[in-house]
């Protein structure tokens, strides 16, 4: 969730802006939402939105807060905050009108008094002492998760936030049942040396604080954009004709995925034009039994008795059925249609096509030149030893084989028996090199 001014560079840092991920687009930060009301205006100014949403842990947890003070923040200010008997330092991430929209869809009244106020922009001081306690939650994680481990809590530990003063401590755990932990909270208390407080997650909490990313290779949206978590069944899966397969369709919480509610809704206006209590349909042959319902090509698939084989009736084929049934009546058969898979069919009449000739291959095509060349060569080297054998008399008899006469002539005596004859395939001897005797 990078923006677009935000390049990488070397340590993963952000190249763009140079702000480390702090940048005023907001892109860097989790759970971000687009103000498009920012450079509307107004009429009157006295009227605005005085409350403004701040994030902690680069997005992981968003509150709102009051604006008392005479100052404007702007999208990505860090500033101090009213806190548990000190401050925190939170980042901007949304101020104006959109801020009521968002109070509005989590049900949050403007006028409401519990709201904190915001103190002043953050001093160099404040973010010295916020970055120090920071450094302390991975330490307080793992030291926490021990002690829970000692006392034999049934709970996962799963993130500690620490104040930016240091005096206050938030510890997310998980447990699925009730858990009793005031002895827990004593030894917190005394091992940590501040308050304590305890809030209680679920697994998609904690999928969207650790990140990851999803099966569709995008980031998870429980810790991008997600805020609100709706319960997901698997009868979302049935509507949509997926297979109930456990591991595909959960996601790396371990709970059924989000996305499974995306396009219910579509598939439910899709499946009112089927028509209703058509599970079974009587035909001559039996009764056939409805297995699936195919939305995108408005088909209805069936089986009949005594065989697997199965028969997609459009929905008109189906009422049809369905209203001679309601009347006594049984038709003869189902009348399938034929469904096409779009891959085109092969052509069976043609014969055999010959390839000779059309195929070349390139590495047969250099052993042959290779085979040639050496034939040729070979030949020629037979022909100089030839002539060399005749020039050098008739006294010798490897001379006598070769020279004077014609190519086409064979010499008397040349004639072997067949268990003496050279294989075929290979060069005749090279006669006119032979020694003198």
């Amino acid at each position: 969730m990078g923006c677009s001014n935000c390049g990488t560079s070397k340590g993963g840092k952000p190249s763009g802006c140079k702000s480390n991920g702090g940048c005023s687009t907001g892109g860097c930060n989790r759970l971000n939402v687009h103000d498009w009301l920012a450079n509307l205006p107004f009429s009157d100014p006295e009227s605005g939105c005085r409350v403004i949403e701040v994030s902690f842990n680069k997005g992981s947890r968003k509150d709102f807060y009051r604006n008392t003070t005479t100052q404007l923040f702007e999208k990505g200010d860090m500033i101090s905050l009213e806190g548990v008997s000190g401050f925190d330092v939170g980042e901007v991430t949304m101020t104006g009108e959109m801020v009521r929209l968002q109070m509005k869809k989590k049900g949050v009244e403007e006028n409401n008094p519990d709201i904190k106020k915001v103190l002043r922009r953050s001093t160099e001081k404040d973010l010295e002492i916020m970055q120090q306690n920071k450094r302390r939650e991975r330490d307080a994680l793992v030291r926490s998760r021990a002690i829970a481990r000692q006392l034999k809590l049934d709970m996962k530990m799963s993130e500690v936030e620490i104040q930016a003063d240091g005096r206050k401590a938030t510890f997310f755990y998980i447990a699925d049942d009730r858990v009793d932990f005031r002895e827990l909270i004593k030894l917190y208390a005394g091992e940590f040396r501040l308050k304590v407080e305890m809030r209680q997650i679920g697994a998609r909490q904690e999928a969207a604080k650790v990140g990851g990313i999803g099966s569709c290779g995008r980031e998870l949206c429980c810790s991008t954009w997600l805020s609100d978590f709706k319960s997901v069944n698997t009868t979302a899966a049935r509507y949509q004709n997926l297979s109930i397969n456990q591991s595909k369709l959960s996601g790396q919480c371990g709970r059924l995925k989000c996305c499974l509610n995306y396009e219910l809704d579509t598939y439910l206006d899709a499946l009112q034009n089927f028509p209703d209590n058509a599970e079974t349909l009587q035909v001559a042959k039996g009764t056939a039994i409805l297995i699936k319902k195919d939305i995108f090509k408005n088909l209805m698939w069936y089986v009949l008795p005594d065989t697997n084989k199965q028969y997609p009736l459009t929905i008109e084929r189906v009422r049809k059925i369905r209203q001679l049934n309601l009347k006594n009546e049984i038709p003869e058969g189902l009348e399938p249609v034929e469904v096409s898979t779009g891959k085109p069919k092969e052509d069976e009449s043609g014969g055999f096509v010959d390839l000779v000739g059309q195929i070349s291959l390139k590495t047969l095509e250099k052993a042959d030149r290779k085979k040639r060349h050496g034939h040729q060569g070979n030949r020629s080297q037979h022909g100089t030893d030839n002539n060399r054998g005749g020039d050098r008399g008739g006294s010798d008899r490897g001379g006598d084989r070769s020279g004077g006469r014609p190519p086409g002539d064979k010499p008397p005596g040349s004639q072997r028996p067949p268990s003496q004859q050279p294989p075929k395939g290979d060069s005749p001897p090279n006669r006119g090199s032979g020694r003198r005797r």
